[in-house]
């Protein structure tokens, strides 16, 4: 049985080690495509077209967004982002598991059109590792890492609407319960209906070829 796809949202307090996380999880299993956003900024540097980001100007932007082209998007210092459709669902109908980085309201915006996304909440093994964490990177002031831990607590009033946790203390360990909990959801009910009604057609014309 070829199976769909599962669209996976994965939030995360900043500096909790989310975007490691996807990393190692690409790079160690085959079976994963990162969404790659839509933006109407300029490209940076050594930025790639479809690579880093899918690069548009404002009018293609807004078009897509009008015709529901976009899961979700915001805009950000003066340039839109989204996440486009047609790529995030050319991969779940490849098989392909889509990995989709977001904060919180966004992650909610994308359960409401895709039902059967799986929302992943990654967390550090505590507070007091977080701010560790946040300090060791030794990129911003105390006044930023204050308002990252401020804006954390925001963020964990939200989680009840994830459907797994996953506590980032050991990257490789925290790569293959990811990995585990991804492969799980694949049997979920929800995510094989299709398969179950089969199921049941045939069933009942077996029995009644039988009879």
């Amino acid at each position: 049985m070829k199976r769909r796809g599962i669209l996976v949202v994965v939030s995360g307090f900043s500096g909790a080690g989310k975007g490691t996380l996807m990393k190692n999880l690409l790079k160690t299993y085959d079976n994963y495509a990162l969404s790659i956003s839509m933006t109407t900024r300029q490209p940076r540097e050594g930025e790639k077209e479809g690579r880093e980001y899918f690069f548009v100007s404002e009018e293609i932007f807004k078009e897509k967004a009008g015709q529901d082209g976009l899961i979700e998007y915001a805009c950000y210092c003066g340039n839109y982002y989204g996440t486009p459709k047609e790529y995030v669902e050319t991969q779940l109908e490849m098989g392909k598991d889509v990995l989709l980085e977001i904060e919180i309201q966004g992650a909610l915006k994308v359960k409401k059109k895709f039902p059967a996304a799986l929302l992943l909440f990654v967390m550090p093994p505590s507070a007091e590792q977080l701010k560790k964490r946040l300090a060791g990177r030794g990129t911003e002031t105390p006044e930023v890492i204050e308002k990252r831990l401020c804006r954390a607590v925001e963020e964990a009033e939200g989680i009840e609407n994830y459907d797994y946790i996953v506590i980032n203390d050991d990257l490789e360990m925290c790569t293959k319960e990811l990995h585990s909990i991804i492969k799980a959801a694949h049997n979920a009910v929800v995510r094989n209906e299709t398969w179950i009604e089969n199921m049941r057609q045939e069933l009942n014309v077996l029995v009644k070829g039988e009879k």
